[in-house]
């Protein structure tokens, strides 16, 4: 049974900005409890309690699941393995103990962080990615830390692809697929950001079906993608134009992935997106249409 959730992603923390300016999660997950979701993900580290049993009571007592984590590495940089890993494992020992058993750690590139990538989001050309030593070195990172927490905790770990990261295009996505494990690293399904950089979301569940263990959807405003290749603006100015509009009014065919989802007998959780920097935008509003679009689709 594919069950859904919201993000605090959705409400402007965002791992760019920290917390600080941030709606306070107790607001976050009354919002998401009210708005007819069943789940969370964590947030960035700090926004929610780190206590496990204050964590656990916070989202059991509004009847929500605690069922994923977003985890940025620089997973370029082979010395930011080992602390990765670290913070990797910290925040799944916290899923273990205040979440779901089968929780997912959502690991990620630590995106914006390189300003060439930052700067080209959503028109990465070959000649912006990788060698293939570091593409290794990526991978071997990334990796790891999936066996770390493993190792550490018994939860799996997903890779999701993000613009404004060193993973953003298909072709980047199947690198980093082809030199991992498909025991050890699965795949986050994010089908904003596959549109952003120029890729069809069913053509990556096409390709990479087995390995998708988490799905964010995210939808992707056409016209705001298309201002902002046009006028080369950097990821984060993409976001702040509103790059990520309400799930249906943009380019994603919701209707399509979830049919593929289905048919391929995926039974995770999908987890509404809609990266809004905070203080911008309506999040409980826009929150509560995109569940009702999605029960139009019969989810």
């Amino acid at each position: 049974m594919i069950r859904v959730a919201n993000a605090p992603c959705s409400w402007g923390v965002l791992e760019f900005e920290g917390t600080a300016r941030s709606a306070p999660y107790d607001r976050v997950l009354d919002e998401i409890r009210d708005t007819g979701y069943a789940g969370t993900e964590l947030g960035d580290w700090g926004f929610m309690p780190t206590e496990p049993s204050a964590l656990k009571k916070a989202v059991s007592d509004r009847g929500l699941h605690l069922m994923a984590a977003f985890v940025p590495v620089a997973l370029a940089d082979a010395s930011s393995h080992k602390a990765g890993a670290a913070t990797a494992v910290r925040t799944a020992r916290l899923l273990r103990e205040a979440g779901e058993a089968d929780a997912i750690v959502v690991l990620s590139d630590d995106n914006g962080a390189v300003l060439e990538r930052e700067r080209n989001a959503g028109r990465i050309t070959p000649d912006l990615g990788l060698s293939d030593t570091q593409g290794d070195v990526f991978a071997a990172g990334a990796e790891g830390i999936a066996r770390a927490v493993r190792d550490e905790t018994g939860l799996r770990t997903a890779f999701h692809p993000h613009c404004g990261g060193y993973v953003e295009t298909v072709a980047e996505i199947d690198a980093l697929m082809r030199r991992t494990d498909p025991s050890a690293l699965g795949l986050c399904l994010d089908t904003g950001h596959i549109v952003y950089a120029g890729g069809d979301p069913l053509d990556v569940l096409d390709r990479h079906a087995d390995r998708v263990w988490h799905v964010h959807f995210k939808d992707c405003d056409q016209k705001v993608a298309a201002h902002a290749r046009a006028a080369r603006m950097g990821y984060l100015a993409a976001v702040r134009a509103h790059l990520f509009c309400e799930l249906g009014a943009g380019a994603v065919n919701f209707a399509a992935v979830l049919t593929a989802l289905r048919r391929r007998g995926y039974a995770g959780w999908i987890v509404v997106e809609q990266d809004v920097f905070a203080g911008l935008g309506s999040p409980a509003e826009s929150a509560a249409r995109n569940r009702s679009y999605l029960r139009s689709l019969g989810l």
